[in-house]
């Protein structure tokens, strides 16, 4: 799941750069200027069909969020309800036919809203930074690969927070969903499973591991409610209590 957020994220965002590289190129050469000097190209144009070219790709964006945010959603509902059933008839328990709860509802709108935001963001962050970029090295007269090289630098950033975008999202959505599924059919706890990875687990995290805990609030570690999977780059699960049989 993760993999496959990632990959998404990660050839759109390949795609917007590949596109403003080409286009600044082809204004470099346009110009037949030696450097990217302010007194030897047109700035204020250049800065406006920069500007537009990045609207053009923020609305890309934006229209890719929606879908990819919604397919998101559907996956790891599906996922999870399958992972839910499994685990129920291990237990000897009949195959539920789930329906969509309020809570469940709820809970299923609010991952899609989480990734539509995150998703318009790299663009948004990497299209103000890229600007920048070029009017900065406008006025100092760099030359095209003095701004190609800074225009790479600032690629390795975006595709890093896409990545932790895709494992940290993708870590929240599950257990959002889970919780609110679960709580549907009469789960109300868990019991924490650390993930035993990262070369830096959190302490209070390792603690936790074979508690109890409350599907409705959490887990009070750190100063404030958490479940597993949801600060920033826990991949912690739990395994649900089922009432009568754990």
């Amino acid at each position: 799941m993760q993999a496959w957020y990632r990959k998404r994220l990660e050839t759109a965002i390949e795609q917007m750069q590949t596109s403003l590289v080409f286009w600044l190129k082809a204004q470099y050469r346009a110009s037949g200027a030696e450097s990217l000097a302010a007194d030897e190209l047109p700035t204020i144009g250049l800065n406006d069909a920069l500007r537009k070219l990045g609207k053009r790709w923020q609305a890309s964006f934006d229209k890719m969020a929606d879908a990819l945010s919604k397919e998101l959603a559907e996956r790891v509902r599906v996922n999870g309800d399958a992972s839910l059933i499994g685990r129920l008839r291990d237990r000897g328990l009949p195959a539920i036919k789930f329906t969509m709860s309020e809570e469940m509802r709820t809970a299923y709108q609010a991952v899609i809203g989480e990734q539509v935001g995150l998703i318009k963001s790299i663009a948004s962050e990497h299209l103000t930074d890229v600007q920048g970029i070029v009017m900065r090295a406008v006025a100092r007269g760099h030359d095209m690969g003095q701004l190609s090289k800074a225009l790479q630098h600032r690629y390795g950033v975006t595709k890093r927070r896409a990545a932790l975008i895709a494992r940290d999202q993708t870590a929240k959505a599950t257990s959002t969903l889970q919780a609110a599924r679960q709580k549907q059919i009469g789960i109300t706890e868990g019991i924490w499973k650390h993930s035993h990875a990262g070369k830096h687990p959190r302490p209070s995290h390792l603690e936790a591991n074979g508690k109890k805990f409350d599907l409705a609030k959490g887990m009070y570690l750190d100063g404030e409610w958490v479940m597993p999977g949801e600060a920033i780059n826990c991949r912690c699960t739990w395994n649900a209590v089922i009432p009568g049989l754990d």
